[in-house]
């Protein structure tokens, strides 16, 4: 959002998924200055020096089109309404700030991670490698597949800040796995294989952002963590009731194979518009709902074991709330419907459920609980209020119409 406009290099392309990669879109006509703003006085080389003072504030300030859920992992467009310049400053100090909320996330984020890596460091140093192996290797696992999906997703649509909180956590949690190998909790060659996964996708996203990776080799990318998210979201749905379930590994089988029939199809042209869209939202996607899982996983192991919710640290549950809810704006701002609800999902259920939770089981005090709950509604009011007047709507409900179903 705080780039300069680009002007578009084609207006249409052929590649299933060329068009993700482009940030150039077309120039709505009713964009432009008028043409009689444009005439020559007496001069070539003299235009209207009105309609180029507002031709060069539309290109420095543009406003962001609203995205369909479908269409999430589409780099924004340009909004289709025409500038209101009274508003170009307030739009733009809004745009500046919900950017600078998200990179602030990274702050409550790496102390969440931070406790974790510091105590297998001790017992590491203190010999104590049993200690880590009450770390499930393969919880952080599903986290870091998410996280590297949510990186390339945030990468291809040049949100830096949002793709710095995904790097932070694509190296924060293979450094716990780092550790947990050295243990001898994971097993050696499931390591060197994330490791290599880790270091390729890295890599990958960082010359794509700078656009220097070459086209076929992204689309190699995106359907590997395509396939894998889909194939991994089922299992861990899975089990996440076992024993109440069989025990088995037939969803994920399943999931694979459905992946990967979905992709061929897409990358051979057998599939529609409509549906090369939604393979190409499928790895966004799948990484939200894989985030999104883990409040749920915790609420039901509540539900079995209400003495263990003693267990849950009521700061990590409000950092968690905190980290998430500073991403709400930025979301909302540039209509982006997919990531609106991860941020949002986890902000109340993981984070704020948590420290219901904890409430209710008389595990934290009653100004604790209250000071969350007046601090959520206040922030979440706030960032609906400002937002509305930035676009200068009358209502929230607009705002909110045109996230989830788009202009």
């Amino acid at each position: 959002m705080a780039d300069s406009l680009c002007f578009p290099l084609a207006a249409k392309t052929p590649n299933y998924r060329s068009s993700l990669l482009f940030r150039n879109c077309p120039l709505p006509s009713r964009l432009l200055p008028p043409k009689s703003s444009l005439q020559l006085n007496g001069s070539k080389n003299k235009l209207n020096v009105l309609a180029l003072s507002q031709y060069s504030l539309l290109s420095l300030h543009h406003r962001v089109a609203p995205i369909r859920a479908l269409e999430s992992d589409v780099p924004h467009p340009l909004h289709k309404d025409s500038v209101d310049f009274k508003r170009t400053k307030s739009y733009e100090e809004w745009d500046s700030l919900t950017a600078n909320f998200a990179g602030a996330a990274n702050i409550p984020f790496l102390l969440l991670q931070l406790p974790q890596i510091i105590l297998n460091a001790r017992n590491l140093l203190a010999g104590n490698k049993t200690a880590l192996f009450a770390v499930p290797w393969l919880g952080m696992l599903t986290g870091l597949l998410g996280n590297l999906s949510l990186l390339s997703y945030f990468a291809k649509k040049k949100e830096k800040e949002a793709a710095v909180i995904q790097t932070l956590g694509v190296v924060s949690i293979h450094v716990v796995l780092t550790q947990l190998a050295m243990a001898g909790a994971m097993p050696l060659p499931s390591f060197v294989a994330t490791s290599v996964v880790v270091g390729a996708g890295l890599i990958l996203n960082f010359l794509n952002y700078y656009g220097m990776l070459n086209t076929t080799i992204w689309q190699f990318w995106e359907d590997f963590i395509t396939i894998g998210g889909l194939s991994v979201l089922p299992q861990i749905m899975w089990s996440t009731f076992v024993p109440y379930i069989p025990n088995s590994i037939l969803p994920g089988a399943i999931a694979f194979v459905l992946a990967l029939a979905a992709v061929t199809m897409a990358r051979t042209g057998k599939l529609s518009e409509k549906g090369v869209k939604f393979v190409g939202s499928i790895s966004g996607w799948t990484a939200t709902l894989l985030f999104m899982w883990m409040p749920v996983s915790q609420m039901w192991t509540n539900f079995l074991n209400p003495d263990n919710i003693k267990g849950l640290s009521a700061f990590s549950m409000l950092l968690a709330m905190i980290g998430n809810g500073l991403m709400i704006p930025r979301a909302i701002f540039i209509r982006d419907f997919m990531w609106f609800t991860g941020s949002t999902w986890a902000t109340l259920f993981y984070g704020y459920g948590n420290i219901v939770c904890l409430y209710f089981f008389n595990s934290i005090s009653r100004e604790f609980f209250f000071a969350a709950t007046v601090g959520l509604v206040s922030w979440l009011g706030m960032v609906l209020w400002r937002d509305t007047v930035v676009y200068g709507y009358d209502s929230p409900i607009r705002t909110l119409r045109e996230l989830v179903f788009g202009s």
